[in-house]
C-alpha cells in the first residue's frame, strides 16, 4: 500500500470483511445505530471494516463514502474488488454465458405466460435479469404484471433494483450490452428464488458460480469469482496477513468468505450451512450482532 494510502490513525493490520444484509444491516436495512463511532473505534486500533455484498460498487460507496473513511470494498459478491482508492480486480464471464442466460430468461418467460392460468401465476413464475457491469447494471423493464400483485412477498423488482443498484439503466434487449465486461448476472424471482431461478442458472451456466443470495435473488458469476477470493485479494494488496482476517455473513453467499477468512463469525439469524462452518457464531443482526462482536474483539 502507498504512502498517499496511509491516511488512517493507524497502519491497518486487521482486516474485517462484513455482509450487509441480515449481517451489518438491521432488520429495516438500516446500518446500526453509531455506525461512524464503531468506524473511527476500529481506526484507532488499525481495523479495516470492509463492506461485502452483491450490491454494486456504486451502491455501496454511497453508503458509505459519507463517513470519510474511504472503506475498502468487496461489491458485486466478488467480482469487484475496490480498496478504498481505486478497483483492484474485475472479474468478468464470458460472452457466450451471458447470452446463453439471456436467452434461458427469455424462454422461460415465454413458457410461463403461455401455461400461467392468471396474471398472478405469472408474475409468481416471472424471472427477470439484471446484467452487471463495474460502472452499470441494466435490466430490460421494471414494469409489474398488469392484474397480478408482485409485491405481495414484499418487495417489488423496481424496489430491489433501487435498493441494490443504484446506477441501473433500462434497455430494450439485454444482448445489445453484453462487451466483455459482464462481472455477474442477478436472476430476480418475486416468489421462491432458490426453488425457480436457481436450477434454471445451474443447468444454463453449469460451469460458472451460482449463489443463491436471498429468497428474491440468485447470482451467476465467474467461477472463480466470490467474496472468499475477494477477502484474500484485498487482503494480499493492502498488506494483512490472512489470520488476520475475519468474515461475518448470514447467507448462502457468504459461504467462500467464511471458509477464506482467518475467523469466521455466521449471524445467530444465518443459514444453518454457514453456522456449520463458522468458528463462531455472532448475535444476530437485530442485535447490533457484527458490532457487539468487533468492540469485544477489539476493546
Amino acid at each position: 500500500m502507498s504512502d498517499s494510502k496511509k491516511d488512517s490513525q493507524r497502519t491497518p493490520t486487521h482486516l474485517v470483511a462484513v455482509d450487509m444484509d441480515g449481517t451489518l444491516l438491521d432488520g429495516q436495512g438500516k446500518l446500526p445505530p453509531q455506525f461512524p463511532e464503531l468506524l473511527a473505534h476500529l481506526a484507532e486500533r488499525g481495523v479495516l471494516l470492509a463492506p461485502a455484498s452483491g450490491r454494486q460498487l456504486a451502491t455501496l460507496k454511497n453508503m458509505f463514502d459519507p463517513f470519510g473513511m474511504r472503506l475498502p470494498v468487496i461489491a458485486e459478491n466478488g467480482t469487484v474488488v475496490h480498496d478504498g482508492y481505486s478497483i483492484v480486480s474485475t472479474t468478468a464471464m464470458s460472452d457466450e454465458t451471458v447470452h446463453a442466460v439471456i436467452d434461458a430468461i427469455n424462454a422461460h418467460n415465454a413458457r410461463e405466460e403461455a401455461q400461467a392460468k392468471s396474471p398472478q401465476e405469472f408474475a409468481d413464475r416471472r424471472l427477470n435479469l439484471v446484467v452487471c457491469r463495474p460502472e452499470c447494471a441494466f435490466v430490460d423493464s421494471l414494469a409489474d404484471i398488469p392484474g397480478a400483485a408482485p409485491a405481495r412477498t414484499g418487495t417489488t423488482l423496481a424496489e430491489e433494483i433501487e435498493k441494490y443498484y443504484n446506477e441501473h439503466s433500462v434497455v430494450a434487449d439485454l444482448h445489445e450490452v453484453v462487451n466483455g465486461e459482464v462481472i455477474k448476472l442477478a436472476i430476480f424471482s418475486s416468489t421462491d428464488a432458490e426453488g425457480i431461478a436457481a436450477p434454471l442458472a445451474f443447468a444454463t451456466a453449469p460451469d460458472d458460480a451460482v449463489a443463491v443470495s436471498g429468497q428474491h435473488w440468485v447470482d451467476i458469476m465467474h467461477p472463480q469469482a466470490n467474496k472468499g477470493h475477494a477477502l484474500e485479494a484485498l487482503a494480499k494488496d493492502l498488506g494483512i496477513a490472512p489470520e488476520n482476517t475475519y468474515g461475518f455473513g448470514d447467507y448462502l453467499n457468504d459461504l467462500e468468505l467464511l471458509k477464506s477468512a482467518g475467523t469466521a463469525y455466521a449471524m445467530a439469524n444465518a443459514h444453518q450451512k454457514l453456522k456449520d462452518i463458522a468458528d463462531h457464531i455472532a448475535p444476530a443482526n437485530t442485535d447490533n450482532g457484527v458490532a457487539k462482536v468487533l468492540y469485544e474483539l477489539f476493546p
